[in-house]
């Protein structure tokens, strides 16, 4: 009833189409859940002796109560040794709930653990495919909500909702034996309405709820959008216009909030109803056999301390009715994860890769991101152990998708890709992806130093192979200029450092790394001429006693390439060195005549 509130700002959650059925997950759970069956056992020992004292409670006051009614005239002997034992209940009640808290925290960690563990190593496993279709943002919170959700539900639903039911049960019992049926059928009756009431009139608030969430994140998404627009708006002397825009959101936010808060009113306002109904029907029964004699002062109170005892864990079940639902739903959905198949995997005879010059070929290779759009085209070529091959083309052409299928980030659909003169489709992915280093062209840093996102590639590598790595790349000097050296923080994704310096760092890590083929992604298509000049000696003191393939948007930066292949619209069109391919007056001649005349840009 009462913290529901602090659910609103939540955003709504909703069942993936990949979400796991609740048996499986419960299936999938429970080996993680028993991997502590000592503690287990002892935390519902625990639960049990909680539950014991807070319904031996409400009789031991009907005994302290009835004893000081009897000796109101006495010394209060006999009360005292009451007192002592309502005091020990009372403590029991909550040293033991804490106990079972700690014992089953453990277990609940644990799981948590393990699965968010099992789930992060198993997305590592999926292919590329899935990380460009599902954003990295609703993955991991998927993640981090079926972890929430798991240690909701074992706090919440396992030691609150089904001990408060069972608890119902108790208390039913006792009713009948020290009363009637009637005291028992008046209680079962009006905590079903009470369940009833509540879990029909949390379902109903939840579009209001979701009204509240949704103007809420627009309301927070217009005020960041404008503010990471400050100079736009200035430009355009808007500010009373963005002020009128963002108070149209705050007013749709207000009155969400309003519906929100009368739907509040009323499911508290039933809760209480409900309770103070069923407890004045009791006190009235209760009431009555005083007057006549049929029960004591202290069974009439222990009578009411029963209902309060029994309705208070009830006043949060709209919220936790609404919390279980989510937790659940956000529990599938984790755990929905492991039943996605990775579509690249491992054949069943898969054997590591051989090494023994890194020759690559592509026979008769055709492959399109979707069928019905091919992106290579019955594409043959060979690059020849220890030389230096280019493959430059127009944009669309296929030259990066290369780099993927090399890597078997996908499939093909036909033909064969060979290292060596194996098939890379039937080696392992983990010595296939250890014998190719790749410089992006878009390269990536972890949020650490330098010599971190370097050591990336070879955790275990030495200082000496670290300084190796950094002076091939060219990077000592830059290094040098830093005042905190290789130690500096390059910021979230490289953001403190520059294009070239990025890129630097990105070949001083496929160095470290040693592998034998080296993929270069048109790592100098977005650097200025110095930068692309610095980039490119490093690339030639790296390509030496290595299988190079240089994906190049700038001519200029290849002209050394021991081969150079033309693609268009995914088909190899030329081929040769730099002369020839010069001399055959072609497409390449062309891309070259047209990147010579280019206006340079102030």
């Amino acid at each position: 009833m009462r913290g529901i509130r602090s659910a609103a700002k939540q955003p709504d959650n909703v069942k993936r189409d990949y979400a796991m059925p609740l048996g499986q997950s419960i299936k999938t759970l429970w080996p993680y859940l028993m991997a502590f069956k000592g503690r287990v056992t002892l935390a519902m020992l625990a639960l049990i002796a909680a539950k014991a004292a807070t319904l031996l409670m409400p009789f031991a006051l009907k005994e302290i109560i009835d004893a000081v009614d009897a000796n109101r005239q006495q010394l209060l002997l006999v009360p005292v040794w009451l007192l002592l034992l309502y005091g020990a209940l009372r403590f029991g009640m909550v040293f033991f709930g804490e106990v079972r808290d700690a014992l089953f925290g453990r277990v609940t960690e644990h799981a948590m653990r393990q699965i968010g563990l099992k789930v992060f190593n198993h997305l590592h496993s999926l292919e590329l495919a899935f990380h460009l279709d599902r954003q990295t943002g609703g993955i991991s919170r998927d993640i981090e909500r079926g972890s929430n959700g798991l240690s909701f539900l074992m706090r919440f639903l396992m030691f609150n909702i089904v001990p408060t039911l069972l608890e119902i049960l108790a208390v039913a019992v006792i009713f009948s034996l020290l009363f009637s049926p009637l005291y028992a059928l008046i209680t079962v009756l009006a905590v079903s309405l009470y369940i009833f009431f509540t879990v029909y009139i949390t379902e109903w608030r939840n579009k209001f709820i979701r009204e509240a969430n949704q103007a809420d994140n627009s309301t927070n998404s217009r005020a960041v959008d404008s503010l990471l627009n400050y100079e736009t708006v200035k430009y355009f002397n808007n500010e009373q216009h963005e002020a009128k825009i963002y108070d149209g959101f705050l007013a749709n936010w207000e009155q969400a909030r309003l519906k929100n808060r009368l739907s509040l009113l009323l499911l508290n306002s039933g809760q209480a109803l409900l309770i103070a109904a069923a407890i004045t029907a009791l006190m009235w029964l209760a009431a009555a056999e005083v007057v006549n004699g049929e029960i004591s002062i202290g069974e009439l109170v222990m009578l009411n301390a029963y209902m309060i005892q029994l309705f208070l864990p009830l006043n949060f079940l709209g919220f936790v009715y609404r919390e279980i639902r989510r937790a659940l739903t956000d529990l599938e959905n984790m755990l929905g994860l492991l039943t996605r198949k990775p579509a690249i995997s491992d054949a069943p005879d898969a054997k590591p890769l051989q090494l023994k010059g890194g020759e690559v070929k592509f026979e008769q290779v055709s492959f399109g991101y979707q069928s019905e759009r091919l992106i290579l085209n019955n594409l043959s070529f060979q690059v020849a152990a220890g030389t230096k091959v280019a493959i430059v083309g127009a944009s669309g052409a296929g030259k990066s998708t290369i780099a993927r299928l090399l890597y078997r980030f996908y499939q093909t659909q036909q033909g064969q890709i060979s290292i060596d003169g194996q098939d890379i489709s039937r080696v392992t992915l983990e010595s296939l992806r250890q014998a190719i280093a790749i410089v992006p062209q878009d390269t990536v840093l972890f949020n650490s130093s330098i010599r971190e996102n370097i050591a990336y590639a070879k955790p275990d590598a030495s200082a000496a192979e670290i300084e190796q790595a950094i002076n091939m790349a060219h990077l000592r000097q830059f290094i040098n200029s830093l005042p905190q050296g290789d130690a500096t923080l390059v910021g979230e994704r490289g953001l403190k450092v520059s294009g070239g310096e990025k890129q630097r760092i990105a070949i001083a890590r496929a160095i470290l790394k040693g592998s034998a083929i080296l993929i270069f992604d048109e790592a100098t298509s977005a650097l200025d001429s110095m930068a692309e000049q610095a980039i490119v000696a490093a690339m030639r003191s790296v390509a030496h006693h290595h299988t190079s393939l240089v994906i190049a948007h700038r001519l200029s930066t290849i002209t050394d390439a021991d081969t150079i292949l033309v693609l268009k619209n995914g088909s190899l069109i030329e081929q040769g060195d730099h002369q020839q391919l010069l001399r055959l007056q072609g497409e390449y001649a062309r891309m070259w005549q047209q990147q010579a005349q280019k206006p340079t840009v102030p």
